[in-house]
């Protein structure tokens, strides 16, 4: 089964991660390079990305799932204590195998939600 492990970072991390060091920048990529061995060598690996700052997102906002238009601000969606900072897809064979993945990866907040294939869509 396919899980998307969605890391969350503080508010406040945009700022952290502009003043962080070159060094410091380096060992955070570090970890990650570690994880991402860690799902390679357990044929895990799916895919993931690293997103770019919550201050560079726009958000489209509609009045109802049907209308065509929306309101387009500046910013996260709202204003919230974690934004998300990236995401891994991992094959496990179940839950408690993706939450073992979600405790190895090197952020304080992950959340983990399975990923509904389309062989799995209730038709």
């Amino acid at each position: 089964m396919l899980y998307a492990l969605l890391m969350y970072q503080d508010a406040d991390f945009d700022t952290q991660w502009e003043r962080a060091s070159d060094a410091e920048r380096a060992a955070v990529y570090r970890q990650h390079g570690d994880f991402s061995t860690l799902l390679e060598s357990r044929g895990a690996e799916r895919g993931g990305h690293e997103l770019a700052l919550a201050a560079t997102a726009t958000t489209v906002r509609k009045a109802d799932d049907t209308a065509a238009d929306g309101v387009v601000t500046d910013g996260p969606f709202a204003e919230l204590a974690e934004h998300l900072g990236g995401f891994y897809i991992v094959e496990a064979r179940d839950l408690d195998e993706a939450l073992e993945y979600a405790k190895a990866l090197p952020v304080r907040t992950v959340e983990v939600r399975a990923i509904i294939t389309d062989d799995q869509r209730a038709e």
